[in-house]
């Protein structure tokens, strides 16, 4: 039980706080009831630029808006406020406000959206003292229209060189400040709005150009914005009515000038032509109109130093500021960009730009591109120069024998050879080639990359230089040529033999063959002539041996006996043809017996 009564306590003082923080917080927002508009629907009216430059005077020529180079002047305060309280001529009226004078305009002046970046786009409205403390500002005022219903921002917004909102060429008085830091008062054509050659880093809108070059151009305002009506009547009550009005102008020397009065609609503060008169007094040159009414505030260091018109919602007896959209904020000196371009530091809203860059934004290079040439590129540290290339501005090629980036690299080629600065190749001279010209033309060759023939008689090798057949080759070269010559000869011989023994008329029989065969005659024909004489010997021996036969000799007994052979011829012929091989001496034997028979 007692730690559910803990819990029910703790509840209850929850619901407590929660409320409480409701009540606090009810108490300071406003009823939004002082509401000073100057349409009734949508914003700004339906004509075009082009209505608008044709139905202005003469003396301005096709020119709808007014630029006026801003002020830097580096060595005073960012801004200098004051505080007044002015009786308006022909009434009986006291009016209080501020006027605040900023000195350096392109560095310390920025439109913000409501809460900060991306504040339009969520639809977002906070109070001025809100938006102001989140961005540091001196000093704050709220600057362009919004719509009260969809909470939507009005017309042309643009915050620190960021497009925010772009109205389309809705055409209400506009001020801006462009790179350069000119100032912009007037009409603007879409083209001008998103040009780039020299862009908005700040742009809000108005209603009604107040002074234009020093006169009051509230008329030809109401011809090119009016036509519509208003919350609180015509486009001329909206001109008309007292009211807490804000403004925005600049003076003569450039300084830009914030306008701050205190009001309520109908009954206190001044209309249009009363602030009009009141800038043109205190010596601004060009002004507009800005958001007024319930939403008129003005922020010293972050604490609210105008008086609000809305009554708080928790109890009307009390005046609450409203929360609004875009808001004007005076800061200390920021570079633009803050960042130098990353080139630079940001010293008292002026970069110090580092070494190799300069402008205000250390954006460009000291190094122009024109001073390096076509042959290198500007950096921080001057010109780099392509490959092959050297000098201050790039324009002399490397030495003889150099090459590559920075001309630090030593060729290689020889014999005359030159190199390319670019790449380091080798042009060889006549006579010679190869990567580095180091080998000579092949012999019968010669000239620029030893592509011309040799013209000699007997194709003999010329000068590989000039071509010349009347040349002395170097010792060594003879030596190669002798040495070549020989080799030639050699194989030209045993060619020339291989041909010839392949043309020539070859034997049935090989040499060894024929050797062959004569030693196997020879053989034989001594086995033969050894036969004959063995057979002589032996005949001699028997001779020897039996002298008495001498006197005879050898008769077959069928021709002694008278038979006849009953052969035939042939037959006798073969007999005949039979001799007796006995030695010569038995022939002689009966040659000699035969002989003394007859």
């Amino acid at each position: 039980m007692a730690t559910e009564s803990v819990k029910c306590t703790c509840v209850w003082l929850l619901l407590w706080l929660c409320v409480r923080l409701s009540q606090t917080t009810n108490t300071r927002e406003s009823m939004d009831d002082d509401i000073l508009l100057p349409y009734t629907q949508g914003h700004g009216p339906s004509h075009s630029h082009r209505y608008v430059r044709d139905c202005q005077p003469i003396i301005h020529g096709n020119t709808t808006y007014e630029s006026w180079p801003s002020s830097s002047r580096s060595g005073q305060p960012v801004a200098e406020t004051k505080l007044f309280v002015s009786n308006i001529p022909g009434s009986s009226r006291i009016v209080y406000g501020h006027m605040t004078v900023v000195n350096d305009p392109l560095r310390t002046v920025s439109v913000l959206e409501p809460g900060g970046p991306g504040g339009c786009e969520m639809r977002v409205r906070t109070t001025v003292r809100e938006t102001a403390e989140a961005a540091e500002c001196l000093y704050a005022q709220n600057a362009g229209f919004f719509n009260t219903s969809t909470r939507h921002c009005l017309g042309n917004v643009v915050s620190n060189g960021r497009v925010v909102l772009d109205s389309g060429g809705v055409q209400n008085a506009q001020f801006g400040i462009r790179k350069d830091g000119s100032l912009v008062f007037g009409y603007l054509s879409q083209d001008d709005v998103l040009d780039q050659s020299n862009p908005f880093v700040q742009l809000v809108s108005g209603v009604v150009w107040l002074l234009r070059n020093g006169e009051i151009y509230i008329n030809e305002s109401i011809e090119a914005e009016c036509d519509k009506t208003q919350e609180t009547g015509g486009f001329r009550t909206f001109v008309d009515v007292v009211s807490a009005r804000t403004a925005v102008g600049h003076d003569e020397e450039g300084r830009l000038i914030l306008f701050h009065f205190d009001g309520q609609t109908n009954t206190r503060g001044l209309n249009l032509w009363e602030m009009a008169d009141f800038l043109k007094e205190h010596g601004v040159i060009n002004a507009i109109n800005l958001d007024g009414g319930g939403s008129a505030t003005y922020v010293n260091n972050g604490v609210l130093a105008s008086y609000p018109s809305d009554h708080c919602i928790s109890d009307n007896m009390w005046r609450c500021e409203r929360k609004v959209s875009t808001v004007l904020c005076i800061h200390k000196r920021r570079c633009q960009p803050a960042n130098c371009s990353e080139h630079g530091d940001c010293v008292d809203g002026h970069c110090q730009c580092h070494d190799g860059w300069q402008g205000a934004a250390c954006d460009a290079l000291v190094c122009q591109p024109s001073a390096c040439g076509p042959h290198g590129i500007c950096t921080a540290n001057g010109c780099v120069c392509d490959a092959g290339w050297r000098g201050k501005n790039c324009s002399q090629e490397c030495l003889a024998g150099f090459y590559g980036d920075g001309c630090n690299q030593t060729c290689s080629c020889v014999n005359g050879g030159s190199c390319d600065p670019v790449h380091g190749r080798c042009t060889c001279p006549p006579g010679f080639h190869g990567n580095y010209c180091e080998q000579v033309c092949p012999l019968g060759f010669y000239g620029l990359s030893c592509a011309q023939e040799c013209q000699c008689e007997d194709r003999c090798p010329c000068d590989p230089q000039t071509g010349s057949c009347n040349t002395t080759l170097p010792g060594g070269t003879n030596y190669t040529l002798h040495t070549a010559g020989h080799c030639l000869a050699r194989k030209m011989f045993t060619s020339w033999r291989q041909e010839e023994d392949v043309h020539k008329k070859r034997p049935y029989l090989t040499e060894q063959t024929w050797l062959i065969i004569t030693f196997t005659l020879a053989t034989v024909l001594s086995a033969s002539l050894l036969v004959h004489l063995v057979q002589a010997c032996r005949a001699v021996s028997v001779a020897s041996h039996f002298p008495e036969r001498k006197d005879y000799s050898y008769i077959p007994l069928n021709n002694i006996n008278g038979v006849t052979s009953c052969a035939t011829d042939n037959n006798e012929r073969a007999e005949k043809d039979f001799q007796l091989e006995d030695s010569d001496s038995q022939d002689e034997i009966w040659s000699s017996s035969h002989s003394g028979q007859s």
